[in-house]
């Protein structure tokens, strides 16, 4: 459970700011985070402890403005609080924090190595994901884990995180129309799990060989017939 001293006052979430009102200027701000809940949604679909946050204010404490990441995962929470869905995060009312954070750093730096860093680590954040797209010299996707109340840099990709049951990670692939290096969730032996666009592919696929193949054997059944007839041998009906 959070702890934190609170004052006698808790306002629910229901009336508190929803955002910061800050606009993201990085189109990937939206898409990456959007893609991970996309394929939590087929993954755990039956599952209803856990919630997907994009673009969601975090309030630690109602005299504090909310803390907003593009990303988060928590677990052992409702995932429908109620049929209008949550206007915020509160730790007071979840109990929980996230147990993984993603920020995807935008044209400028706004605090994602310093500052929320720390607030995140305060917060009890077990994993924090940072994904660059800008960067050249150095790695884009960086995976810290919270070990004695501060982060240490993950070096595997994709990172197995026990804790969730998944794994982390980039690579190159199609989304939304686009090649390029995404984020996505991995099993417990770095196999990547497909995309809800990537499983209805593939079941379309499948369901074309398997057509294909009905009419191959009936095909070959009307020739065996027809041959069959020319004996003068009238083939049984199943």
């Amino acid at each position: 459970m959070y702890q934190y001293e609170l004052p006698r006052y808790l306002p629910t979430a229901d009336e508190l700011p929803c955002s910061d009102d800050t606009p993201v200027d990085n189109e990937l701000q939206e898409l990456i985070p959007s893609l991970l809940k996309s394929i939590l949604r087929m993954l755990w679909d039956e599952r209803m402890d856990w919630f997907f946050g994009i673009d969601m204010g975090i309030y630690t404490a109602p005299d504090r403005p909310p803390i907003v990441p593009d990303g988060f995962l928590s677990l052992n929470v409702e995932r429908v609080f109620d049929e209008d869905l949550r206007s915020c995060y509160t730790l007071w009312e979840e109990e929980v924090p996230p147990i993984l954070v993603l920020e995807v750093v935008s044209t400028s730096p706004g605090g994602e190595y310093t500052t929320k860093l720390d607030e995140y680590a305060r917060m009890g954040v077990l994993y924090y994901v940072i994904y660059n797209p800008k960067r050249r010299r150095k790695a884009r996707l960086e995976i810290y884990k919270l070990i004695n109340g501060k982060y240490d840099l993950q070096t595997a990709n994709p990172l197995w995180m026990p804790e969730i049951g998944l794994g982390i990670g980039s690579e190159r692939a199609s989304y939304d129309g686009l090649t390029r290096e995404w984020l996505y969730w991995y099993d417990e032996r770095s196999q990547r799990y497909l995309t809800p666009y990537e499983r209805a592919k593939l079941d379309r696929d499948r369901a074309t060989i398997e057509s294909q193949r009905a009419d191959t054997e009936s095909q070959r059944a009307d020739r065996l017939a027809a041959q069959l007839r020319a004996l003068g041998i009238e083939p049984e009906v199943p």
